[in-house]
């Protein structure tokens, strides 16, 4: 085997090898979602969005909830018996509100109990998912989001105030037919939240709820952790499988010459602290 034939075959490996690694992955992923169905009893169905390095090149891409995840998702609802539970792990910064409203409304209409586990953070779309469950499971220092809609790179509360403490003949037909729109996906989103509720909680309570989860009440990346979600009436616990933590460590992030966050990744328990030398 001369020099260029064998460089060429390092070529050809180097450029495979990403694809392989994402395989293995993928193969090591299923392997632990099935071991905590068969701890469970459960159909599992993940969700997470994180950047990936999926390319040769190494280029990374955000994911988001679109409509390919609700149609995946929605198909594996409807290949789950329905005495069987369902376990959703999700992990999101939200996404569109169409393919959010179709995964949380085929959530709440399955017949056996649905649980959601919330690792890190369950944003916007993701929370309108969560608040579905018969039961959301999150780490001590997960966070939800509110679910207020967007119009492009404004809320659309902010859009709705602007209309609100202007006067018209100062405000452009362009605003004018953003605040239409904006009330209108208001009244949308809170009516859903509303639904979604509606078996949770006593009729005020969930309106009060929505009201105050899709209107704007905080900005929107506003995080909503542990206690703040109990006070809103979710049905929350904290008793997060290991299971979900080694699941989420199979979806790393791309590596970087640099980290920012640098730690030795093994478990510590109490130990004696040593003794410090004082000059």
């Amino acid at each position: 085997m001369d020099f260029f034939t064998l460089l060429w075959l390092l070529i050809i490996l180097s450029s495979l090898q990403p694809l392989i690694r994402q395989r293995i992955l993928l193969m090591q992923r299923l392997a632990k979602m099935r071991e905590l169905e068969q701890k469970r009893g459960s159909r599992v169905i993940a969700m997470i969005h994180r950047q990936e390095a999926i390319s040769f090149l190494g280029i990374p891409f955000a994911r988001y909830i679109d409509i390919d995840d609700s149609e995946q998702v929605l198909r594996a609802i409807k290949l789950t018996d329905d005495d069987v539970p369902i376990d959703f792990i999700i992990h999101t910064p939200g996404g569109l509100v169409l393919a959010a409203e179709q995964i949380a409304m085929a959530l709440k209409k399955h017949p056996a109990k649905v649980t959601v586990f919330v690792p890190h953070y369950a944003m916007s779309g993701g929370t309108l998912i969560a608040m579905a469950a018969d039961e959301i499971v999150m780490d001590e220092n997960a966070v939800l989001g509110p679910v207020d809609p967007q119009l492009g790179q404004y809320p659309a509360a902010s859009i709705l105030k602007v209309v609100e403490e202007k006067p018209i003949k100062e405000i452009d037909d362009q605003t004018l037919i953003l605040a239409d729109v904006a009330r209108k996906a208001v009244q949308q989103v809170t009516r859903t939240v509303e639904t979604i509720l509606s078996d949770k909680m006593p009729p005020e309570r969930a309106r009060e709820v929505a009201i105050k989860m899709a209107t704007g009440t905080w900005t929107h990346d506003y995080p909503i952790m542990v206690d703040e979600a109990r006070e809103l009436g979710l049905p929350i616990s904290t008793d997060m499988p290991n299971e979900v933590y080694e699941l989420m460590a199979l979806y790393p992030q791309p590596q970087q010459q640099r980290p920012s966050v640098q730690y030795i990744p093994a478990p510590y328990g109490p130990r004696e602290r040593g003794t410090q030398r004082r000059g």
